[in-house]
């Protein structure tokens, strides 16, 4: 895992098309606003998140994001510990983003 920026995680998100961007909020965390084109994972849904991460294409890019930093890096780690190699945290999440928010 990779703790990164903002401009690295848009960065990424423009020179990646194929990446997947995870935001592992609550539902009603996601609900106040997301980044472009993520897909709600909640890390609370220990469960569910698993069975989802177990599926996931190991050969992808992974950019993770949440609320303040500290639950994407348990989100990061755990997908690592499925095997996942290519996994970035955005440092501070989405609380310290400045790009556009969809609502």
């Amino acid at each position: 895992m990779k703790n990164i920026s903002n401009i690295e995680f848009k960065e990424l998100i423009s020179e990646n098309s194929e990446a997947i961007i995870i935001d592992c909020r609550t539902e009603s965390e996601w609900d106040e606003g997301r980044i472009k084109n993520a897909v709600l994972l909640d890390l609370f849904e220990s469960q569910l998140f698993m069975q989802k991460i177990e599926n996931f294409d190991k050969s992808k890019m992974y950019l993770v994001y949440c609320r303040s930093g500290s639950r994407s890096v348990a989100a990061c780690q755990i997908l690592e510990s499925v095997g996942i190699k290519n996994v970035y945290n955005l440092t501070g999440g989405i609380t310290d983003w400045n790009g556009d928010i969809i609502v």
